[in-house]
């Protein structure tokens, strides 16, 4: 409808009264109908929030199906080019990637790993069998040390994930022990044999791992009395203690939350976990190519309920924890869909796409909002599991949309959030099915930049987008886009930079006269991250 269109009638002097009603209402209707065509965001770079953690933007990697071995360990004999044994392709994309934490051994693996199984020569470590992911074998190659060899590679730091369900507190002690350690006690003596002289540092550990299910079907009550008694005995003897997450509930539960910000001692942080299911149905979870509207906007509604979790979530930590001290950990979040056909339903790969790269995007300017008590989000997972940055294939490797979107949103990293006021942005509706049309979010880098993300939620229609700086110009802007003309485009093997982003050009944007606004071309289903530099 436009709203220049003249509307003519042939009047009476009975129909004067209502042509004028009719012109009223004909206005009210048309003039929201206008105000569709942007969407008007502003945004002081002076009113500035929390800082957004590094963190947010961590990885998982979790010995389930190729996400170790053959995606990031092949061995040292392997024919694929590697160092010491890590895949030299994976590694030079995870080192772009800025990785600040990752989560290892687990997940569920975690509540059965013991630790002694993965250190000392390899050709004499046990062979174990992984219940929980395939019923495979687990060589345990890849321990310990192995691990922390990779945090140095990606100059990341390390999240580990104690084993509460078959362990014991010793036996995390003396994990413990064995990594940040510098005594002469026998443990340490027993790494420095093994080849390590000099102790690791590991910024995080957690106590157990869904310890209402795989982590033990355990109750609340009865964990947070077990996380008391571990908690205890974790300490780090003349090294800084690394902070310790509970393990804490998931979607909409609030049962664990609650007993667990009550503690006073020994506790940094209370994990969460949220998965995306296009039909929430875990016996039927939906195709990760190959889906139809009604899948993408389903997806896209489930995946937005994270925002009302974390409300909740951080609502019973500030209640219990007025201080500030426990944090929400996010540590495993992400779209789950069936396996791939013809692989192991046990190994959870999967094909990563657009949508995967707009519900990576949408999560993560959720996360932003919520930087004051979410101290820590780990995607599930790193690389060939789940939505993965990365996927493999024997010699192969290719990025995923999701990969393109975390390296997009780097500037992001410890910047300092801004709120923003957005209005005019249409609602998308499909199949009976609403949500937000447009998700944005701002922030201050640390050189003084400002760095804004636009994602258009729907499939069909683009957007045009404004972006007003009170009190601040825009002297050039520099960017990337991602986009597709298929919902569900992907990169194969043969094709992998089928999607990838590109550089913003001055036919994506136009800057007004004064400096004060920017205009922003923004395709259907697409993600622009840009910079506006001073």
């Amino acid at each position: 409808m436009n709203p220049a269109s003249t509307l003519s009638v042939k009047t009476t002097n009975k129909t004067t009264n209502h042509l004028k009603k009719l012109t009223l209402t004909i206005a009210a209707i048309v003039a929201p109908l206008t105000s569709w065509a942007d969407v008007k965001v502003s945004l002081n770079p002076e009113n500035t929030g929390e800082t957004i953690s590094k963190y947010i933007y961590g990885q998982f990697a979790e010995h389930l199906g190729s996400g170790i071995y053959s995606g990031i360990w092949v061995g040292e004999d392997s024919p694929i080019p590697n160092k010491n044994g890590f895949r030299n392709d994976v590694i030079k994309a995870l080192q772009e990637l800025h990785v600040p934490v990752i989560r290892w051994p687990g997940g569920c693996f975690a509540d059965e790993y013991h630790w002694r199984d993965g250190i000392g020569p390899r050709e004499q470590r046990p062979i174990r069998v992984n219940t929980h992911w395939g019923g495979v074998e687990e060589p345990n190659t890849f321990g310990t040390h192995e691990f922390f060899e990779l945090v140095e590679l990606l100059n990341t730091e390390a999240y580990v994930a104690g084993n509460l369900g078959t362990g014991s507190p010793q036996e995390m002690a003396e994990w413990l022990e064995y990594i940040v350690s510098n005594s002469n006690s026998t443990v340490v003596a027993e790494r420095k044999k093994n080849g390590r002289e000099e102790p690791w540092e590991v910024a995080f550990w957690g106590v157990g791992n869904e310890s209402w299910g795989c982590g033990g079907n355990l109750t609340p009550e009865y964990y947070t009395n077990l996380y008391r008694h571990f908690s205890t005995f974790v300490k780090a003897t003349g090294a800084k203690r690394p902070k310790l997450v509970a393990s804490g509930s998931y979607d909409d539960d609030e049962t664990w939350t609650t007993p667990l910000s009550k503690l006073k001692i020994n506790i940094d942080g209370v994990s969460h976990h949220y998965y995306t299911l296009p039909t929430s149905d875990w016996s039927k979870k939906g195709a990760a190519t190959g889906f139809d509207e009604k899948e993408w906007i389903l997806t896209l509604e489930r995946t937005l309920k994270i925002d009302s979790y974390l409300a909740t979530q951080t609502g019973i930590l500030k209640k219990n924890n007025p201080e500030g001290n426990i944090g929400l950990y996010l540590d495993e979040w992400g779209t789950w869909y069936d396996a791939e056909p013809g692989t192991n339903p046990g190994f959870l790969y999967q094909q990563n796409t657009v949508r995967d790269a707009i519900v990576a995007a949408v999560n993560l300017n959720i996360f932003h909002n919520y930087a004051d008590r979410l101290h820590m989000a780990n995607i599930a997972q790193m690389v060939n599991v789940l939505q993965a940055m990365i996927l493999t294939d024997n010699e192969k490797m290719l990025l995923t949309p999701t990969y393109h979107v975390f390296k997009m949103y780097i500037p992001f990293q410890d910047a300092t959030h801004i709120p923003l006021d957005i209005k005019g942005q249409r609602e998308y509706s499909a199949h009976k099915t609403t949500v937000p049309g447009f998700s944005a979010s701002a922030a201050k880098t640390q050189s003084g930049n400002i760095v804004v993300s636009l994602v258009n939620l729907n499939p069909n229609e683009a957007e045009e987008v404004s972006i007003a700086l009170e009190g601040s110009k825009v002297k050039t802007v520099t960017g990337e886009l991602l986009t597709s003309q298929k919902m569900d485009a992907h990169n194969t093997f043969d094709k992998p930079n089928n999607v990838q982003p590109r550089a913003l050009t001055q036919t994506d944007y136009s800057i007004s006269k004064n400096g004060k606004t920017l205009t922003v071309k923004l395709p259907a289903k697409a993600v622009v991250v840009l910079q506006l530099n001073k």
